[in-house]
């Protein structure tokens, strides 16, 4: 086997994890894999602010609020206000969040983040290197939503189309 098939063969076995981490999340709690990792990094830290969701979950604070609102919609985490500084908002899982985290056993990008944690530094800025150089030869857009979650824009557009 080449090196570039196994390199391809690489991305078809993570695309096809992370969409089966999808397709589950959906089907047994009713939410996205990227609204179930931010439901899983906010019950590992009651009263998390949206700025250390960002950080928890490697993503920018837009993408995190707009999964957090989707989350608050859907009665699976509450927004609060922090008890020691009026000023600060937390958000808290609601008994229904606790719920739909013991439904789905395992979070795909916990798992990524934790193997690639277990990699030696070197390892890992070596890998983080050669996987952007992949992603800007072929185009990448520089940022992007969290896994299989829509961005704000495109959302904006399809709504646009449909007429809604």
């Amino acid at each position: 086997m080449s090196e570039g098939q196994r390199v391809l063969d690489a991305i078809r076995r993570l695309v096809r994890q992370l969409r089966m981490s999808d397709r589950s999340a959906q089907q047994r709690a009713g939410i996205s894999a990227a609204q179930l990792f931010v439901l899983s990094q906010s019950g590992r830290a009651p009263n998390i602010s949206l700025g250390e969701l960002a950080e928890r979950t490697y993503t920018d604070q837009s993408s995190v609020s707009a999964i957090v609102t989707r989350l608050v919609e859907t009665g699976l985490v509450a927004r609060g206000r922090a008890g020691d500084d009026a000023r600060r908002l937390v958000l808290t899982l609601t008994r229904a969040g606790r719920a739909a985290l013991r439904k789905v056993p395992g979070v795909a990008q916990e798992q990524i983040v934790a193997a690639i944690e277990k990699m030696p530094p070197a390892e890992r800025k070596h890998f983080a290197d050669t996987f952007n150089k992949l992603l800007n030869a072929i185009g990448a857009e520089e940022s992007a939503p969290m896994l299989f979650e829509e961005d704000a824009r495109t959302e904006k557009k399809k709504r646009r189309s449909d007429g809604a």
